[in-house]
């Protein structure tokens, strides 16, 4: 699977947010998701595999470990822990209460989860809309006791070197 950079990338702080006024579109035979905001910035094209550095190969494990992980914490239905893990841009755009609100209905359509398995992942350090650092975009191939879907997790490296959830995009 090539990562397209045209895909779009919904935040959950765009998904949300109080202030939202435009609808998530739905995906395929999932139940009607909360009200959104229009999507977040797609990544940048990746760069040719052959050109990929050791040291980018290495963030982009770490990334996609650190979204995996993120993820079990949503299969486990442990969204406190979930939101707690995220990064602090995230935090802020995404009050608690929404979030508690919020997730379990983007998630309740699915069921109960199967498994995953990881399709791929890009390194990038610029995201149009974002400020400039170090981002991990993980693609996962995730099925579901009522349906099999995308899900899209975007990882930021925080100050403290650690990779958090910054956005969640479930296709």
């Amino acid at each position: 699977m090539k990562f397209s950079p045209v895909l779009p990338l919904a935040l959950c702080a765009a998904l949300f947010s109080a202030a939202a006024g435009a609808q998530l579109k739905a995906p395929r035979n999932a139940a009607p998701a909360p009200a959104a905001a229009p999507a977040a910035p797609a990544p940048a094209a990746a760069a040719p595999a052959a050109a990929v550095s050791p040291e980018v190969k290495e963030k982009e494990a770490a990334g996609k470990l650190a979204a995996h992980g993120w993820l079990l914490l949503l299969d486990r239905r442990d969204w406190g822990r979930a939101w707690e893990g995220s990064s602090a841009v995230f935090r802020a755009a995404v009050p608690l209460a929404n979030w508690m609100d919020g997730i379990p209905k983007v998630r309740e359509g699915f069921g109960t989860f199967v498994e995953r398995t990881p399709a791929e992942s890009v390194y990038k350090t610029k995201l149009e809309g974002r400020p400039d650092g170090e981002y991990v975009t993980a693609i996962f191939l995730s099925k579901f006791e009522k349906r099999e879907l995308q899900e899209v997790v975007t990882v930021v490296r925080e100050s403290d070197g650690k990779w958090r959830v910054t956005g969640y995009s479930p296709r």
